[in-house]
């Protein structure tokens, strides 16, 4: 028995030896399925422009399919709690905005989420100008005549607002120009300009990416760029701040993950993106939009955002804009 009971263990110790010298098995290998990046806008927005763009381009590098969740509502309070709460595995990104990440905070009291406690900076991607855009049937053709109007008709000018830019920028403009206008809350742009152009609403502070096509074809007219100077895009259009002087407003689009992502994997994912921004077809793609690529990796991009949180709470303080 003795011997038997030493023999067993002589094999225990064998195999113990064995499987010590052979490698463990390696970790999961990411992407080893599909990587989602949520929206907080609707398709057809801004935001879901850039996504798509980055997701073909992902697509293509990782070998792995890339999908576009969007999940609208609640000025992107909706798709930021979604992500916050996932798992930080790298399978789910957020490709976010200013709105999300800059206003938010200071237009809502009980926000739930933190955007810098609950995210993990990746990647900044591009910033995107913003138009002043009305109907064809409203009677103006500048932002001079649209100020005339906003005066005439105290507090019956509409504007159509779907995110933290659209609110702001009119504000801004009508504290500065000193006019009351009323805000028509949206869920998402595309539906807002749709109403501009159809007259439901009178005008729209909208961003290139979703107003241009309307503008090419002549159902919106634009009466001011909200950039403090010309935009190449729409060279015969004056900024706003030639009729408003000290106005300015504008968006910047990101990549985030959720907290507690590793490190190296949202070094991985910002290295991808800012070598798809690099690439001349891309940025000529995402100009098409109305973007203009300004990329910076995941320290400065934290950097910008604790930057941003304070010159967004500035400009709706200044704007008057009360949190909810």
């Amino acid at each position: 028995m003795a011997s038997s009971i030493g023999f067993v263990g002589w094999l225990l110790q064998v195999a113990l030896l064995f499987a010590a010298c052979v490698p463990a098995a390696p970790a999961e290998t990411w992407p080893a399925r599909p990587v989602k990046l949520v929206v907080p806008f609707a398709a057809g927005s801004a935001t879901d422009a850039m996504a798509r763009v980055l997701a073909q381009e992902l697509a293509a590098r990782l070998g792995q399919n890339v999908v576009v969740d969007n999940r609208a509502g609640a000025f992107g309070q909706i798709a930021a709690v979604h992500v916050a709460r996932a798992a930080p595995d790298g399978y789910t990104l957020f490709v976010t905005t200013n709105t999300t990440h800059s206003a938010n905070p200071h237009l809502y009291r009980g926000l739930p989420y933190d955007p810098l406690k609950d995210f993990e900076p990746v990647a900044r991607t591009a910033t995107l100008p913003f138009m002043l855009v009305v109907g064809p049937a409203f009677p103006a053709r500048t932002a001079r005549e649209w100020l005339d109007q906003a005066r005439a008709r105290t507090g019956e000018v509409t504007f159509a607002t779907a995110s933290s830019t659209s609110l702001v920028a009119a504000r801004t403009a009508g504290r500065l120009a000193g006019v009351q206008l009323t805000a028509v809350p949206y869920k998402a742009s595309p539906q807002a300009v749709l109403d501009v152009a159809g007259g439901q609403v009178h005008c729209m502070f909208a961003d290139f990416a979703t107003a241009m096509p309307l503008v090419q074809s002549g159902r919106l007219r634009v009466l001011a760029v909200a950039t403090g100077v010309r935009s190449p895009l729409l060279p015969a259009v004056p900024p706003l701040a030639e009729t408003i002087p000290g106005f300015e407003v504008g968006s910047w689009n990101g990549v985030f993950a959720p907290a507690g992502t590793p490190r190296e994997l949202v070094g991985r994912v910002g290295d991808e993106v800012l070598r798809i921004l690099a690439k001349p077809d891309v940025r000529d793609r995402l100009a098409a939009l109305g973007f203009e690529v300004a990329p910076l990796g995941p320290e400065a991009l934290g950097r910008y955002v604790r930057d941003q949180l304070q010159v967004w709470g500035r400009m709706i303080r200044d704007a008057g804009i009360l949190p909810e």
